[in-house]
């Protein structure tokens, strides 16, 4: 299936879409077609290999528990918070994991094995998950890449799934791999971005099950606000990072404590803007229910913006639970857009390609989310993403003790202010500009290429080293 709106806003848990959403979803389905193979009750024992960036920074980002949840049957887009704690704890406390629900299985984190130096050649985020029979004959066995935003590819299996990838596109009405190929759509068929986007999408759902997802994506990352707003105290993980969400919200209200509960003093755009990010960002940190937007690491940018354009964007004070409606879809739709070009021609993942491919790649799908919804032409939404993403080229990924703490959480609220100075600057331009959203991401592609591994979610380089983390 070709790459679709909601595949790059999909529901998971914290803290990273690559390191915790992906190895859960190819544990979920080893453990499934080990299920369906009937050997399953032949199981003695189960082998766990992690290499790469998934070893090196796993234990930060919740890699190994996603696991252990993943084997179990669990999938990363209907666990809630609650069960996860819960199996968790039952884990650690019995040394024993449910292997596909049924098995009762001796095993845990401390069993897996981790290579961190050794890459395989198709992605740093390797994982290996072998089970054997009392005798030690192998039952089972599959090695899955998680490829970033919670994408997952089998070895063995990658040609054909880029030839099936390649067949769907066809099948879709107005098909586009890069954003050249976008605009002449828009151009031939009188559309703006987020149509071209709206028109693929019919192709496999309708209209009104398209909103009504959007819209739903919207309400998770609502709900993921309201929740973190109520958390106090300091992230998990012994970085002893302190929330700050909760106390800047505090402070926000009273700032506006003379006015109507829903106002938003304008004044104050960019700390309401901040919040939103922080607050995502701190719910994933802790493993909360997120949006991928596209990826977990970066999951507070859209959020944030599409915050902005909700409450600060001219006319929105007047608007009404229709009209923010609106908003929300076509902002999504032109933020989606923009994501399967990155997927497409590059990368949004930061074991791959650094930071520049994940909140690089969400702060100009915000751009352009937002200067859609403000009316730009689809040269302007072309231009608001290109802006973006040139000034987050060569962004490394180096998080402080292989948490999605620092400089993570931070990175997203400055990101966000980055797209929407993006979005603006490119509203009063023509849409005209010298470099092109394509050559800025193809230069982002190349750029991760040339990239010292150390810089690439290894926690090997940059802050991670130079900041002692406890």
């Amino acid at each position: 299936m070709a790459v679709g709106v909601f595949d790059l806003f999909s529901i998971g848990i914290g803290p990273s879409s690559s390191h915790t959403v992906g190895p859960m979803r190819a544990a979920a389905v080893f453990a499934e077609e080990l299920k369906a193979s009937g050997k399953l009750a032949d199981v003695a024992s189960l082998r766990v290999d992690l290499y790469g960036s998934l070893a090196a920074t796993g234990h930060g980002h919740g890699t190994m528990t996603a696991i252990l949840l993943g084997l179990e049957g669990f999938h990363p887009e209907l666990i809630l918070p609650d069960e996860v704690e819960e199996r968790l704890a039952s884990i650690a406390e019995t040394g024993t994991l449910q292997l596909a629900g049924s098995v009762a299985l001796p095993y845990g984190v401390a069993d897996m094995v981790l290579r961190p130096l050794t890459v395989l050649p198709r992605h740093t985020n390797g994982m290996t998950f072998t089970v054997s029979d009392a005798a030690g004959n192998v039952l089972h066995a599959a090695t899955f890449f998680s490829v970033g935003g919670g994408f997952i590819v089998r070895e063995g299996e990658e040609d054909a799934a880029q030839q099936e990838l390649d067949e769907s596109k066809k099948e879709l009405p107005l098909p586009f791999r890069t954003a050249a190929e976008l605009l002449e759509h828009c151009g031939a068929q009188g559309l703006s971005i987020g149509e071209v986007m709206l028109v693929n999408e019919r192709a496999s759902r309708s209209e009104e099950d398209i909103r009504d997802g959007l819209l739903h994506i919207y309400s998770v990352m609502e709900g993921c606000v309201a929740t973190s707003l109520k958390r106090e105290g300091l992230l998990p993980g012994g970085l002893k990072v302190r929330r700050r969400a909760p106390d800047w919200h505090e402070r926000l209200l009273k700032e506006s404590r003379d006015h109507d509960p829903g106002y938003r003093d304008p004044k104050y755009w960019q700390e309401w803007v901040n919040l939103i990010a922080l607050a995502v960002n701190e719910e994933n940190a802790s493993g909360g229910r997120v949006v991928t937007a596209p990826t977990n690491g970066a999951a507070g940018i859209i959020p944030a913006v599409l915050y902005y354009a909700l409450h600060f964007a001219p006319g929105m004070d007047q608007a009404t639970r229709e009209d923010r409606d609106d908003v929300v879809v076509k902002f999504l739709l032109a933020a989606g857009a923009v994501g399967v070009l990155y997927k497409e021609q590059a990368s949004i993942s930061g074991a791959e390609v650094g930071c520049q491919g994940e909140v690089g790649s969400a702060s100009s799908m915000a751009a352009a989310g937002l200067a859609e919804v403000m009316g730009g032409t689809p040269a302007q939404v072309e231009n608001a993403a290109e802006i973006a993403m040139e000034h987050n080229l060569g962004l490394t990924c180096d998080p402080i003790g292989g948490l999605v703490q620092v400089p993570c959480i931070e990175r997203n609220a400055i990101a966000a202010a980055k797209a929407i100075n993006a979005a603006k600057m490119a509203l009063w331009g023509d849409g005209s500009h010298r470099v092109s959203l394509d050559e800025v991401i193809v230069t982002m592609r190349e750029t991760g290429k040339d990239m010292s591994s150390k810089y690439k979610e290894t926690a090997m380089g940059g802050l991670a080293v130079n900041v002692v983390a406890c």
